[in-house]
């Protein structure tokens, strides 16, 4: 008898990641949630770590901790060379823990407002983490992506969300807001994450229903 597909639990409440992880997860034989369909969400964890892999780990431990539920996770963001790096793991907070996406895009420009074209280049990058029982014992796995652009001196496009309006694609030299949703996720840093993740899964449930 054919199993019920795999449900993983996606730690986060963003509609706009939740969209994009299950159009690059479709076809496989699982299904993805979000905390906004726990009936109790636990409190988010506080993101100590210093890296992207620690805190994508560090999440996907603690909802699996505290659901049981195969629990996926992920810790992105956008690294600047001109800002030594930054804002790095802080850039879900770089205006503040409010701060809506146009007010970090905002202060993000205003910082580069000096900064010559030439020196404007940055970085995403993405760390996943997957951390529960796919068949029986828990286990823990790790996928990353990254991808190079340039920041732009003003937003463009209305796709996307995050820093997606000012990142501009090396390869293509659009904005990933100018980007149409499969472009970005061929070329993006939790598109080529989440197709090593893909590859994974699609090895390990392959076999599954047999």
């Amino acid at each position: 008898m054919p199993r019920l597909p795999l449900q993983i639990l996606m730690a986060t409440t963003n509609q706009g990641k939740l969209a994009e992880l299950r159009r690059l997860l479709s076809g496989l034989p699982c299904s993805l949630i979000g905390l906004d369909a726990l009936a109790a969400a636990p409190p988010a964890p506080a993101e100590t770590g210093s890296t992207f892999t620690e805190n994508a780990l560090l999440k996907a431990e603690y909802y699996f901790s505290h659901t049981g539920l195969l629990s996926l996770a992920d810790d992105s963001g956008l690294e600047v060379d001109a800002l030594g790096g930054a804002p790095g793991v802080y850039s879900a907070r770089y205006a503040g823990e409010a701060a809506s996406d146009a007010g970090r895009i905002a202060k993000l420009l205003d910082e580069l407002k000096q900064v010559p074209d030439e020196r404007r280049t940055a970085r995403f990058r993405c760390s996943l983490a997957l951390v529960g029982a796919i068949d029986a014992a828990p286990e823990q796995h790790i996928f990353e992506g990254s991808c190079e652009g340039v920041i732009a001196r003003a937003p463009r496009g209305r796709n996307g969300f995050g820093y997606d309006p000012v990142f501009v694609d090396q390869e293509s030299g659009r904005t990933f807001a100018e980007l149409a949703p499969a472009e970005k996720a061929a070329r993006s840093h939790r598109g080529r994450a989440l197709s090593a993740l893909r590859n994974f899964l699609q090895e390990r449930l392959k076999d599954r229903d047999k």
